[in-house]
C-alpha cells in the first residue's frame, strides 16, 4: 500500500475488527441493546454488536424488530448520537478554591479521554459532526475539549444499506453513502452474505486493517458498495423541500405555526435526538461555606421558556414562538450563521417526537403556500 491510497478489502465478521481495536488499546464505543432500542455505549466486548436486527420508524414511532439472522447493520439511527461523546450532556468547567489569602485557585477541568473509537458512524452523522465542528472549533470560539475529543477519535463508518421510514439524508446531500470523514469504512453488501466491504480512508485506518491481512475485494465487490448505498437512497419517502432557507425566512407570519403549536408539547425531545443541537446553559454552584465553587454546561433547548430569558423575562414563552424559532434557526439562518444547514436528514426528529409532528411535512406546508397570512 502506497501512502494516500484507498484499499478495500473484505471482512466476514466485523467483531473481528472490534477484538483488534481493543487489543491494540482502543475504547471502542459502537452500537448495542438497551432498552429496546440501538444506543452508542462503550462495547466491553466485540459480541456486544448487535445482529439479525431491523428497526421499524415513522411519526412518534421506534420499534426493533428481528431482520436476517446475518446481517449486522441493518438497523439504521436510533435516540442516541455521537454528540453525546463529544459535546457531553454535563460537563465542569472549572473548580475555584478558596485560599488561605482570601485569594481563589482555578482549576481547569482535564479532559478524560483515552484513545477512541466510534464504530458504526453512519453518513448522516459524520455530517453532523463537521456541524459541531463549525460550532465549536471554529477559531475564535474553539472549545479545547471538544476540539481534542474530536481529533483523538477513530471514526469507523458503516455504509447505510436500507433506509428507515424517516431517513431523508439524500435530500439534504449527507447520505446514505459515506464520502469522506472517516478512517475505515464497512459496507455490508446487499445480496452478498457474510461479505462486508471494508475501505481504509486515511492512514490511520490503513495501519490498523494491515495486521488484518484482509483478502483483497474484487472489482463486483468494489462496485456493489456504492450500489447499495444507492438502493437505500432511492427508497427515502422523505425529502426536504428546495430552498427551505428562503422559504423559513419569508414565512415568518405563516398561519402554520399556530397549527405546529397546537400538536406541539414543548418537551423539546427533538433537540435532545438531534445530532447538531448545541444549546446549553451554564451553571454556578458552591458549597455552604463558600470555599468551593464549580462551573457546569448542560445541556438547554429553545424550547424551554426559560433559554430565551433576558433581564426582565423571558422572549419566547409560547409553543409558537419556541417551535418557529428551532425550525428556521437549523433551516434557514444557520446559512449564514455557519454556511451550511443545521439539518442532516437523519430523521430522529421526527421519530422520537411524541405526536409526530414532521419536519420536512411543515417545510413542505411552508413551501406549497408561502404567504397564507397575507391572504
Amino acid at each position: 500500500m502506497t501512502k494516500g491510497q484507498t484499499t478495500h478489502g473484505i471482512l466476514k465478521d466485523p467483531t473481528l475488527l472490534v477484538a483488534a481495536l481493543m487489543a491494540d488499546g482502543w475504547r471502542v464505543i459502537g452500537p448495542k441493546v438497551r432498552d429496546q432500542a440501538i444506543v452508542y455505549e462503550v462495547l466491553d466486548q466485540p459480541d456486544d454488536l448487535p445482529r439479525g436486527l431491523t428497526d421499524s420508524q415513522s411519526g412518534g414511532l421506534y420499534r426493533l424488530e428481528a431482520g436476517q439472522p446475518e446481517r449486522w447493520f441493518d438497523y439504521v439511527v436510533g435516540p442516541h448520537s455521537w454528540k453525546k461523546w463529544l459535546f457531553p450532556a454535563r460537563q465542569k468547567l472549572w473548580t475555584a478554591t478558596r485560599l488561605a489569602d482570601a485569594g481563589f485557585e482555578i482549576e481547569v477541568s482535564a479532559i478524560d479521554w483515552p484513545k477512541t473509537v466510534f464504530f458504526g458512524v453512519r453518513a448522516c452523522e459524520i455530517a453532523a459532526m463537521t456541524v459541531q465542528d463549525r460550532v465549536f472549533d471554529n477559531g475564535m470560539f474553539r472549545d479545547a475539549a471538544y476540539a481534542a475529543r474530536r481529533a483523538d477519535t477513530l471514526i469507523v463508518a458503516v455504509q447505510c444499506a436500507r433506509s428507515a421510514e424517516t431517513c431523508f439524508c439524500a435530500s439534504m446531500n449527507t447520505g446514505p453513502g459515506v464520502d469522506e470523514g472517516y478512517d475505515i469504512a464497512l459496507t455490508e453488501l446487499a445480496g452478498i452474505s457474510g461479505e462486508i466491504l471494508v475501505t481504509a480512508g486515511s492512514d490511520r485506518g490503513r495501519a490498523i486493517l494491515a495486521p488484518l491481512a484482509l483478502p483483497s475485494a474484487t472489482d463486483g465487490q468494489i462496485a456493489a458498495g456504492p450500489a447499495t448505498t444507492a438502493a437505500a437512497a432511492a427508497s427515502q419517502s422523505r425529502a426536504m423541500v428546495p430552498d427551505i432557507a428562503r422559504v423559513l425566512r419569508e414565512g415568518l407570519d405563516h398561519t402554520n405555526w399556530e397549527v405546529v403549536a397546537d400538536a406541539c408539547l414543548s418537551c423539546g425531545n427533538c433537540t435532545l435526538a438531534c445530532p447538531t443541537c448545541f444549546c446549553s446553559d451554564v451553571e454556578d454552584v458552591s458549597d455552604l461555606s463558600g470555599d468551593h465553587a464549580e462551573r457546569w454546561r448542560s445541556w438547554d433547548s429553545c424550547f424551554s421558556t426559560d433559554f430565551s430569558y433576558v433581564h426582565g423575562g423571558a422572549v419566547r414563552r409560547s409553543p409558537k414562538s419556541q417551535y418557529r424559532q428551532w425550525m428556521t434557526h437549523k433551516l434557514s439562518t444557520w446559512h449564514d450563521q455557519f454556511e451550511m444547514s443545521g439539518c442532516v436528514g437523519c430523521g430522529r426528529c421526527i421519530t422520537w417526537c411524541p405526536v409526530g409532528i414532521d419536519i420536512t411535512r411543515e417545510a413542505g406546508t411552508f413551501a406549497a403556500h408561502p404567504h397564507p397570512a397575507e391572504t
